[in-house]
């Protein structure tokens, strides 16, 4: 699988330091993706923001008037339009940071969380029942792990 990813800043982004590289990001979603995609090449734009932008999407597609962490919107193209777009990704720079704060891990290894969650959205993957949530909570603790990351589910993982 060849994956492109467009990453994108919010203005409001540009003096940020210590933000996850693009390989990084590219990383964590072809981890996601591999072996879960019928997609040879497929394209996924990872935008990273800050809380005004997330908390207006959040809004007006959840219907929550709050920043969150990670927001998926899956593609879905027309029949018979070829094209291999996954969809988008929408990460709140500050809320992604903060919560690894509060809950005393790794901020990179919250990023790869984020974003590997986020990637399983744009799948089809859920976590609003519970059988669903312990599947992709599982999916979740192997593919981090395939990546040196821990638990993200158990606490003090830093």
């Amino acid at each position: 699988m060849n994956l492109y990813v467009d990453v994108q800043f919010a203005e409001s982004l540009t003096d940020i330091q210590d933000l996850p590289s693009e390989e990084q990001l590219t990383l964590w979603a072809q981890t996601a993706l591999t072996g879960r995609t019928d997609f040879s090449e497929p394209e996924l734009t990872v935008r990273l923001t800050d809380e005004e932008e997330s908390q207006a999407l959040n809004f007006e597609y959840r219907g929550k008037d709050k920043p969150t962490n990670v927001l998926s919107f899956p593609f879905e193209a027309p029949p018979g339009v070829p094209i291999e777009l996954l969809g988008d990704l929408i990460v709140c720079v500050s809320v992604v940071e903060r919560e690894a704060q509060e809950q005393n891990k790794k901020t990179e290894a919250h990023w790869a969380h984020m974003v590997i969650h986020g990637c399983l959205h744009l799948l089809g993957y859920d976590h609003i029942k519970d059988d669903e949530a312990e599947e992709m909570e599982a999916l979740e603790r192997d593919l981090l792990a395939s990546l040196g990351y821990p638990d993200p589910y158990t606490a003090d993982t830093e």
